[in-house]
């Protein structure tokens, strides 16, 4: 049942609900709003819709003003959407075509018709997530890239700065990695790579964005997160990663830790200071956690 795509049904009419559902409950998931605004709180609730039939004339926001809102939010841009309503004329359908909806269905509403195009919409849905889901993730690890890292950095430090948020940054380097593959191989090495990835992945939160940056850097972007919260995970994954001995191999990482400043002007600027943390611990003999600030914090125990 927890597999089943998710669809989420606006309409102010109850009998338009009640049909539509009548079509959809026996292979999909449903969620149910009344109203705009209700689609936009529920589109951005888990489970994530993976299609959205949208009624056009409503109360308040119509349909058309709800697509606008869903196409502009980064968060909910690639969801579906099919306008169901009783307006049929060619110039509506095309309005609606323009404002990023990717199919019509008119009403009265038949069954076999909306059953037939929901399920040619979930199933581009799904194949579009896949390539989505590659480009945006390292093969090896499938943690984010670094493509998606810079992505999703720049919009939660601009979150960060509007709502007054503290945002923090890890920056990951396995030591003497090269070793490592000189000494057991590439297929070690690999190996290690997916140890580490995996004991990032399972130590973060939902919202927080851990990506392979490059070889044997890893980032970890952490929301609402100081940089003495930071450098507590920091410190309990470089103690996990100590144990983590994948292939039989003993492996330690250095640590770089920043927080965004108010007039930190980019990314790039904090990944900068995150990264000279870094080659301080590496300077001070690895297996460590170095902040970027005035003083370091530094793990003396390795």
């Amino acid at each position: 049942m927890n597999d089943l795509p998710t669809i989420l049904i606006v309409d102010d009419t109850r009998t338009n609900i009640q049909l539509l559902a009548g079509c959809l409950k026996k292979d999909y998931r449903l969620k149910i709003a009344m109203n705009g605004q209700r689609c936009l709180e529920l589109a951005r609730i888990d489970p994530l819709p993976d299609l959205i039939l949208l009624d056009v004339v409503m109360p308040e926001m119509d349909g058309y003003e709800v697509c606008r809102k869903l196409k502009a939010n980064p968060h909910t841009q690639h969801i579906p959407i099919i306008f169901v309503t009783g307006r049929d004329s060619d110039d509506e359908e095309e309005y609606g075509l323009q404002l990023g909806a990717v199919d019509y269905i008119t009403k009265p509403i038949r069954p076999a018709i909306v059953t037939a195009r929901v399920s040619t919409q979930i199933m581009l849905k799904q194949k579009s997530d896949e390539l989505r889901n590659m480009a945006l993730h390292d093969q090896l690890t499938q943690l984010y890239n670094r493509h998606f890292l810079i992505e999703a950095a720049n919009q939660k430090m601009a979150e960060s700065i509007r709502h007054n948020n503290p945002l923090s940054i890890l920056m990951i380097d396995i030591d003497h990695f090269k070793q490592v593959n000189d000494q057991f191989g590439h297929q070690a090495g690999d190996s290690v790579l997916q140890a580490v990835a995996k004991a990032l992945a399972e130590s973060n939160r939902k919202e927080d964005v851990v990506a392979r940056f490059g070889g044997e850097e890893f980032v970890a972007l952490f929301e609402h997160c100081s940089i003495d919260s930071a450098e507590e995970k920091a410190e309990r994954l470089r103690d996990k990663i100590e144990r983590l001995m994948p292939a039989g191999i003993r492996i330690t990482a250095s640590f770089g830790v920043a927080e965004l400043r108010p007039n930190e002007e980019s990314f790039e600027q904090l990944l900068a200071r995150a990264d000279e943390a870094v080659y301080r611990a590496k300077e001070l003999g690895r297996n460590r956690v170095v902040s970027a600030t005035i003083q370091l914090s530094c793990n003396e125990n390795y």
